[in-house]
């Protein structure tokens, strides 16, 4: 059974909270159990570090990490998406904190009551609980998990805006050495920008960058996209070459982009009375990656294909075409009855001796042909 594109870029976001929690609850039970490995004069209100109890810490450790990620991703970063940095982190943990006392109380139950071997239910079990809640463990117990909310939501804060697939790059050090690849890139700009920025003005122009950039994301997800950069009012997107081929989704990714941002027709003219639209180019070719920066890291990609594909998204205007790609890429793709190919002649590129065929894609809607 396959996992789509959106699944897994979802799993990539949540699995790292489960691993975070996972990995710091791993290593303050070793600790407590290097200091202390017989389990002999444990207070009450500890549970003994059997090896069920262990299993049993691990694996559920690892689901509410795995629960706060899900909660995180999918309901609470929506919540405070515009607020500042320290507001973010102050009200999520005070969120949590309710939702982990919940969490707390069931587990120490369900712990208990395999110690005990008795109901969750009963007297005794509530008992303890009773001790664990006035006592020194739970505060113990506090203290690791707010630094396991903390750590994975600094964690979240970071991947959000270095971009995840960045910060995995970075964690295992894939591009520390330089390494030549071969990638293609849609260069992404905006019509009219110009004329948008000055009927709305800056902060308000900016607003509508911010919401127009994040009606393409689910197009870029869905289709195994890398955003590389954003530039004022352009976005620059990758795949591997092999990745961006499949289905077509380099071009692909340009419609459902497209499509995206037509669903938003009426909150774009509701709240900015106008609807941007964007055109693009494609191009594929070999870049050197890795990582550069001295005050500020970052993967970086650098060869000619990016000034190529730049040039070509130049000729969109002249050519008034919405989607343009070269020649060589046009001979890798193959092309279904859902897309038509028209062939623009040789062009010549500002600032290159080489001029470059180019070809315009237009998607092909289909007609329902029963009466």
């Amino acid at each position: 059974m396959s996992i789509s594109a959106k699944n897994k870029y979802y799993l990539k976001r949540i699995l790292p909270f489960g691993i975070i929690w996972l990995s710091i609850a791993l290593l303050i039970m070793w600790s407590q159990y290097a200091v202390n490995p017989e389990q002999i004069e444990i207070i009450e209100s500890d549970v003994p570090l059997t090896f069920e109890i262990v299993i049993f810490a691990s694996v559920s450790i690892f689901l509410v990490g795995c629960i706060v990620g899900c909660i995180e991703v999918f309901i609470v970063n929506k919540l405070f998406i515009r607020q500042s940095f320290p507001k973010k982190i102050i009200g999520k943990l005070l969120l949590y904190t309710l939702v982990l006392s919940v969490l707390v109380l069931i587990l120490y139950l369900l712990a208990a009551s395999i110690v005990s071997n008795a109901s969750m239910f009963s007297k005794k079990i509530w008992g303890e609980y009773v001790a664990f809640f006035l006592s020194i463990t739970h505060i113990s117990t506090w203290i690791q998990l707010l630094f396991s909310l903390l750590a994975s939501l600094l964690y979240a804060e970071v991947s959000e805006n270095l971009g995840q697939n960045i910060l995995y790059n970075f964690f295992t050090g894939r591009y520390h050495r330089p390494v030549d690849e071969n990638r293609i890139f849609m260069f992404v700009d905006m019509k009219d920008s110009t004329t948008i920025a000055e009927k709305l003005g800056h902060k308000t122009y900016f607003k509508l960058l911010r919401d127009y950039y994040r009606s393409f994301s689910d197009a870029i997800i869905k289709n195994y996209g890398e955003v590389y950069q954003y530039v004022g009012d352009e976005i620059v997107i990758t795949w591997k070459l092999d990745n961006g081929l499949k289905n077509n989704r380099c071009i692909q990714c340009f419609f459902e982009m497209k499509d995206a941002l037509k669903k938003q027709e009426d909150t774009f003219n509701r709240k900015y009375n106008s609807l941007p639209d964007f055109k693009a180019a494609l191009h594929f070719g070999q870049v050197t990656t890795g990582e550069i920066g001295a005050l500020k890291k970052d993967i970086f990609f650098t060869g000619d294909v990016l000034n190529t594909t730049a040039r070509i998204l130049g000729l969109t205007t002249e050519l008034k075409e919405d989607l343009l790609i070269s020649e060589p890429l046009s001979r890798k793709l193959e092309f279904s009855d859902n897309y038509s190919i028209k062939d623009l002649g040789t062009k010549a590129l500002k600032g290159k001796t080489q001029s470059i065929k180019i070809f315009a894609i237009h998607h092909m809607k289909k007609v329902d042909t029963d009466f």
